[in-house]
């Protein structure tokens, strides 16, 4: 791939590549971020006859407890089996252990037709190869359920990988297609509300089948072949598409569906990719594009000629930096994201100014210096930094709302600008 016109300080990453190389100059600093257990939260909403269970510490347990219990009101398909001494001493056969546990859960919970195994740690930290403990269970409990197992741990993923790794263990599963017929594969966990949007609009065009992954309900996995062309609604899913690209299926390349010119370019690329009439296109998205237009609008006067600062947190950043650029009228001071992906990001790159500068999981002190030098108008950052920032005098936006709230499609793209420009207001009302 050519080198794009826009300076990055970052590692490369060619289309859907993971584990980027590093290059000279790259910015290479700790991440401050959450584990890619966070994942888990909403993956367990989107996929409702799936369980995870993850294979930890107690400390794991306390932290989904912790994070998770201000947005779940119903009981939650996942657990912990909580790893003892006894496991880590070898005095208990951890491999008996979690197939008790396994036992009892399924016993209680009949439901159960997908069962994730998540490594809170590394194998060798854990004392437990989680792949074959999942091979092993799957035989004894298949068909009636499939066991699988994914990473999300801290120290192998970050925040949102744990989606990506969660999805790539089910790619393996997906079934051979046999219509040959034009197929379309959504890729990315949505919100019911917006994927039934998309949907809409996706069969409203014509000439192809529409598939979203994950499905709701994971004994449900859509089938992949030559004919299956795949767009991501999510721009952290390299693993996941470069084993969808294994299987045969072809990456359509987009903008992610944020904010009206988003996810504009994001249906203009699909029927392109369909071979549909531009035009034909245009008139099925008119009326909700529309409707977006006038939802930002209501937003822009508080928030154009602001500055805007990102720190590292979930691989939205750039999206979210376009958006705002484009639509807001803001300027960007600095956008930072933990990984870069040049492949997956580039239509994303080709929308930005050039003259904006990139980082990939740059130091946090030497940014937390710029931030306090530069002075932005709203930083978006991770909940360790909000506190602190606020007391320099700083306004700031939690970065994980940005993932637990439905943002993608058009008729979200007034409640994505109200999540930016309502910390503004609230600084303004404290200042009158």
């Amino acid at each position: 791939m050519s080198a794009l016109p826009i300076p990055i300080v970052a590692q490369e990453a060619c289309a859907v590549k993971t584990g980027p190389t590093t290059t000279s100059g790259a910015d290479r600093g700790q991440r401050e971020v959450f584990c890619g257990l966070t994942g888990i939260i909403w993956l367990h909403r989107k996929m409702q006859d799936a369980f995870f269970l993850i294979v930890g510490s107690r400390t794991c347990a306390h932290l989904m407890q912790s994070a998770a219990g201000v947005m779940i009101f119903a009981e939650p398909r996942f657990g912990t089996a909580i790893i003892g001494e006894r496991d880590l001493a070898g005095l208990a056969d951890a491999h008996e252990e979690l197939e008790r546990v396994v036992t009892e859960l399924l016993s209680r919970r009949p439901q159960i037709r997908t069962l994730f195994l998540v490594g809170s740690c590394p194998s060798e930290v854990i004392k437990l190869d989680l792949a074959r403990a999942a091979q092993r269970l799957s035989q004894k409990y298949t068909p009636q359920v499939r066991i699988l197992n994914y990473s999300g741990s801290g120290i192998e993923t970050t925040f949102t990988q744990g989606e990506d790794a969660c999805l790539r263990s089910l790619v393996d599963h997906l079934p051979a297609r046999e219509s040959s017929k034009p197929h379309l594969m959504v890729v990315g966990t949505l919100a019911d509300v917006v994927e039934d949007q998309l949907r809409g609009l996706l069969n409203a065009l014509g000439g192809f089948e529409v598939d979203f992954f994950p499905p709701r309900r994971s004994a449900e996995l859509p089938g992949v072949s030559a004919s299956t062309q795949f767009v991501l609604v999510q721009p952290f899913l390299a693993d996941t598409a470069r084993a969808l690209q294994g299987k045969g299926a072809s990456w359509i390349p987009a903008k992610y569906p944020l904010g009206s010119e988003g996810t504009t370019d994001w249906f203009l690329a699909i029927g392109k990719a369909m071979d549909l009439d531009e035009s034909r296109v245009q008139e099925v998205i008119r009326a909700p594009r529309e409707r977006a237009v006038k939802a930002v609008a209501a937003h822009r006067a508080t928030l154009e000629g602001k500055s805007a600062f990102f720190f590292p947190d979930s691989q939205l950043e750039l999206p979210l930096a376009r958006f705002m650029h484009q639509e807001l009228g803001m300027s960007v001071t600095e956008v930072a994201t933990p990984y870069l992906h040049r492949g997956l990001m580039a239509p994303e790159l080709a929308a930005i100014p050039q003259d904006w500068t990139v980082h990939e999981a740059p130091d946090v002190d030497a940014q937390w210096d710029r931030c306090i030098e530069t002075r932005p108008d709203l930083v978006i950052c991770g909940l360790g930094l909000a506190n602190p920032l606020e007391a320099h005098g700083l306004t700031t936006k939690w970065a994980i709302e940005l993932v637990f709230t439905p943002i993608q499609g058009f008729e979200q793209a007034g409640d994505l600008a109200a999540l930016f420009s309502r910390p503004l207001r609230r600084r303004m009302k404290l200042a009158a």
